[in-house]
């Protein structure tokens, strides 16, 4: 799926079961939440933190899948385009970055 596809099928969705988008604001509180819950996740599964035993069922994939679709639902009520956004963000990190993270011994010297 193509991220301009994603973005409309999300509109619908929002249009046919979620009846309107929650104001930009509040789709950021819930943006927050979900990166939240994505940190919890990372935290405990990948990082120096234990996993409760209620958190070793939580999906990593759907989790991240909730931060897009709000992210998603943002930049439509917000008219970006996701694909113009993403490749001009592409575009400025190839002329910034060119060589700045492959001339970073610190990258180098950590697996």
């Amino acid at each position: 799926m193509q991220i301009k596809e994603a973005q409309a099928l999300i509109d619908q969705w929002i249009r046919d079961k979620g009846v309107r988008y929650f104001d930009p604001l509040t789709n950021l509180a819930m943006l927050t939440e979900e990166v939240g819950e994505v940190a919890r996740i990372m935290a405990r599964r990948y990082g120096e933190q234990s996993e409760k035993e209620s958190d070793k069922s939580k999906d990593l994939g759907d989790e991240l899948a909730d931060v897009l679709f709000v992210v998603f639902c943002i930049a439509n009520q917000t008219c970006v385009d996701m694909d113009k956004a993403l490749q001009s963000n592409l575009d400025k990190k190839n002329a910034r970055d060119a060589t700045r993270h492959i001339n970073n011994p610190k990258l180098r010297n950590n697996p």
